[in-house]
């Protein structure tokens, strides 16, 4: 499971405008085997944390490339799952590996969504004179779409579904991005949002979708930051793309499995064109 905010905004009027402003958590078990965010590829290019699962080693819920491709994944929310199913965490990496565009690796992904457990995929890609924001959900319309300028809100049912919690996260995301903040006191902002444990039950829509989920898990799972034993929030990720091609990415991980330790590393780049 997880949660994205974001503000795409391709062509900002003001100079100083964020033409990307993302938020997202990662939701996981907290003894599953990642690595946490860092420059990897053939050249360095590409910044990501990184699955290392036996069997899903090398897959992803979050990355960017230094040529401006980004990827964002979060799970469905459903009662049964496909042990047998491929790595949704792929669909990630792939992208940032593969040279297809946005919308033509959606295009494929969605032809082979019928493989996969139940999944929601963002692809974009930040160029000079041109950004794209793609959305697809296998779960959805049988064709992925290019999304306009706007605020979005992404949980584990399809885009923009009014969860109560993505509909509080979302008014909380879109207060301060509309407000005038210097980059360090936007990043603290929003982890603050994402770190925010208050329960949203009940919720009819939520626990429809988690039906064969017990009452406990639904109600952690009500929560922008996951809370349960074992199990929840493990990962905060923003990052901003202004105007100039500046990209600022900070990722707060959480170490050894315990909720009261935490690192944060910040990565500071230019887009290459």
């Amino acid at each position: 499971m997880c949660i994205i905010f974001f503000k795409f905004d391709p062509r900002p009027a003001s100079k100083n405008a964020y033409r990307l402003i993302l938020a997202a958590n990662r939701d996981e078990l907290y003894n599953r085997p990642s690595k946490a965010a860092e420059f990897w590829g053939s050249n360095k290019e590409i910044l990501s944390g990184l699955d290392l699962e036996e069997g899903k080693e090398g897959g992803s819920w979050l990355g960017i490339t230094k040529r401006g491709k980004l990827a964002a994944l979060t799970n469905y929310l459903e009662g049964k799952t496909n042990p047998d199913a491929q790595g949704r965490g792929f669909l990630v990496s792939n992208f940032l590996t593969d040279g297809l565009d946005s919308f033509s690796y959606l295009r494929k992904v969605a032809s082979e969504g019928h493989l996969y457990n139940g999944f929601n995929l963002l692809t974009a890609e930040f160029r000079v004179g041109e950004d794209t924001l793609c959305y697809y959900g296998n779960k959805a319309t049988p064709e992925p779409i290019r999304l306009k300028a706007g605020i979005y809100a992404l949980s584990n049912a399809l885009l923009e579904t009014p969860w109560r919690k993505l509909q509080h996260g979302k008014r909380l995301f879109t207060s301060v991005v509309n407000r005038t903040l210097p980059p360090e006191g936007l990043v603290q902002e929003l982890l603050h949002i994402l770190n925010d444990e208050e329960l949203h039950t009940p919720d009819p829509m939520q626990e429809s979708q988690g039906e064969g989920y017990s009452k406990a898990m639904l109600q952690a799972l009500s929560a922008v930051c996951v809370r349960s034993p074992g199990y929840g929030t493990r990962a905060n990720t923003v990052i901003l793309i202004d105007s100039e091609d500046n990209v600022s990415f900070t990722e707060r991980t959480m170490l050894n499995c315990d909720i009261t330790q935490w690192k944060t590393q910040s990565f500071h780049f230019k887009l290459q064109q």
